[in-house]
């Protein structure tokens, strides 16, 4: 217990710094999602096709790769370098954030889509009946009703997306994952280090859960 209390410090910060990501990552994921359910569910075929896309290709590799590519893969390129996007792309933070918000974007663009299109069409139909507008019918309808019947799946989406963040320290990050393996490194007590870093996961997991519910 030693090595633990004594690296206290340490896996606070990094406990800190894995909010931070997931919280950040979720934040952008959910809009990157809206956006993309909405181009999903539009009768435009060229919007429907890029979002099917966008979403297959996202979920159909894994997110290590992916955290590979944005910060290995793209300082390879010389234009990239020379370019603004270098002042983001050359920190690791930001690689990590943009990979993790375009995976669970996929993700939760898929969750939305499917809560907006289970909606009873007779819903839909009474907001006509009414007079309502296509806008109006998706925010006091759609949206709602979709949103609610999202959640269940959502959560389960950013307890994966808190998982998840621990693939940050494949690119230089101290979250809790590569505080823990550089604790373990230095002291060789990897179940102890793993069991206690374990839990901070699984309390940030109960508190997800907890938010949902309410």
């Amino acid at each position: 217990m030693k090595p633990l209390l004594d690296n206290l410090p340490d896996i606070l910060r990094s406990a800190v710094l894995t909010i931070e990501l997931t919280i950040l990552s979720i934040l952008a994921g959910l809009l990157i999602g809206f956006i993309f359910s909405l181009m999903r569910i539009s009768n435009n075929k060229v919007l429907n096709y890029f979002s099917y896309y966008y979403s297959f290709a996202f979920r159909g590799t894994p997110l290590f790769v992916q955290i590979f590519i944005i910060y290995f893969g793209l300082a390879q390129l010389e234009f990239i370098r020379e370019s603004f996007l270098w002042i983001v792309l050359k920190k690791p933070y930001w690689c990590a954030i943009i990979a993790f918000a375009l995976n669970t974007g996929a993700y939760t663009s898929e969750i939305l889509r499917s809560g907006f299109e289970k909606i009873d069409k007779s819903l839909i139909e009474a907001g006509r009946s009414l007079g309502l507008n296509k806008l109006r019918i998706f925010l006091t309808i759609t949206l709602p009703i979709g949103i609610k019947r999202s959640l269940p799946a959502y959560g389960n989406e950013m307890i994966l997306m808190l998982k998840g963040t621990s693939l940050a320290s494949t690119v230089t990050l101290l979250d809790l994952t590569g505080t823990a393996k550089y604790i373990i490194s230095t002291h060789f007590n990897p179940v102890e280090v793993f069991i206690f870093v374990g839990s901070i996961y699984l309390f940030f997991t109960f508190l997800i859960h907890t938010f949902i519910r309410l």
